[in-house]
């Protein structure tokens, strides 16, 4: 997946061999639960997407505030937004399955 093994490995420096309070607020179509996660006292979502190093996906989140820090590191060139062209995660595992 094009920038994910950089945003995995700064997921791992934020939250890996600490604790973490995830509150989930729902379940997507999968029943799987939906959370927000914080990491000693810092909003996990909001580092990654300020760090440019994650996605907001619209179709499931429609929070003002992931729109606006993914807007604001869009605008930084920072993380994946560094590239002239980044590919959509969910557009790039639908192309992988069906085999493009």
């Amino acid at each position: 997946m094009p920038y994910g093994k950089e945003a995995k490995e700064e997921l791992a420096k934020i939250v890996e061999g600490k604790c973490l309070r995830v509150l989930v607020y729902g379940e997507d179509r999968y029943s799987r639960s939906v959370g927000d996660i914080y990491c000693n006292g810092y909003f996990v979502q909001e580092l990654m997407l300020k760090k440019g190093m994650a996605w907001h996906y619209t179709a499931y989140d429609q929070r003002a505030e992931f729109a606006k820090w993914e807007k604001n590191a869009r605008a930084n060139r920072v993380g994946l937004w560094a590239s002239s062209n980044p590919e959509e995660p969910w557009e790039w595992r639908k192309n992988r399955r069906e085999g493009r």
